[in-house]
């Protein structure tokens, strides 16, 4: 199937200064938000505590949910509903007297306040400071080598110039999609995580194709400019880019609006990602490469 006809000249970098004040835009938002709300909204995984989910036999009553809660000491309990029958409630400064049995004794204050079977205690974990600590350093830790993995990787594969678009573009990618988290206030966890080093290797996959593609033009027309090759190359791909977004688009709006409450957030973080990395990709990654160019010529010289 031929999306684009063949010698379709869109011209990709004479739209780079708007391409990137609008990213700039979104990157600013992102970080005041993330500013304006204290940091992010880390789930247990990373803030430490315990998570409790109930299954009620039909619509739970959040406000008497919370009642049960005090009267174990845990008025600061925060409490959410997860799905149509469920809540899932986050908590931290449990006695250890109270944690050695949390869950008996929960499932009777709960079966006294609405009766014996009408509830159930389906999970509870705990996650100390020091373990959540640890593991927000990891997941910082695995985001930033993935970075400097594709940098090496694209520096040795093509040139210094080409490894610093794609980085660019990966972080562009990842602060956004961590911007619109926090605008809409959802739970950073390892879940999330997951999904941030999937868009880097989706995003990152789509550039090399297009680097590639550059690359090889500009071997066989020393003489154009690079502007030209970098617009051209990005015309040849335009096909491949678009049937390969959409496609996988296509199922993770599935799985967001089919696939339950479990993996919704990771859904959303990816179709953010996807949106973003394709748009990195056309619009940010290349223009760099040129703007790199213009700074420190590559050793090839080509007719401006």
């Amino acid at each position: 199937m031929e999306l684009i006809k063949p010698g379709t000249k869109i011209n990709f970098v004479g739209k780079m200064k708007v391409a990137f004040g609008c990213s700039l835009l979104m990157i600013i938002i992102s970080i005041v938000s993330v500013i304006w709300h204290g940091g992010l909204n880390l789930g247990i995984d990373f803030s430490g505590g315990t998570l409790i989910q109930i299954k009620f036999q039909k619509e739970p009553p959040i406000k008497s949910i919370r009642s049960v809660f005090t009267s174990l000491g845990l008025e600061n309990s925060i409490i959410q509903q997860f799905g149509s029958d469920e809540v899932v409630v986050r908590t931290t400064g449990i006695s250890s007297d109270l944690l050695k049995d949390i869950s008996l004794r929960l499932e009777d204050a709960l079966d006294r306040a609405y009766g014996k079977g009408a509830s159930l205690v389906q999970r509870v974990e705990v996650v100390g400071p020091k373990v959540g600590s640890d593991l927000r350093n990891k997941a910082i830790l695995a985001l930033v080598f993935s970075w400097l993995g594709m940098l090496i990787y694209i520096a040795w594969r093509f040139e210094f110039r080409y490894a610093v678009g794609g980085i660019f573009a990966l972080v562009h990618d990842v602060t956004i999609t961590v911007g619109a988290l926090s605008l809409l206030d959802k739970e950073f966890t390892l879940t999330i995580v997951a999904a941030l080093l999937t868009i880097v290797g989706y995003s990152i996959n789509d550039t090399i194709v297009i680097f590639d593609r550059i690359r090889e033009n500009v071997r066989k027309n020393i003489k154009q400019s690079l502007r030209d090759t970098i617009n051209a190359s990005i015309n040849q791909t335009l096909g491949r880019t678009i049937l390969t977004s959409f496609t996988v688009f296509v199922v993770v709006a599935i799985l967001f609006f089919f696939g339950g409450v479990v993996i919704h957030d990771f859904a959303f973080a990816l179709l953010v990602g996807l949106v973003t990395g394709t748009y990195s990709t056309v619009f940010i990654a290349s223009p760099i490469v040129l703007a790199w160019e213009n700074i420190k010529p590559s050793k090839i010289r080509r007719k401006r």
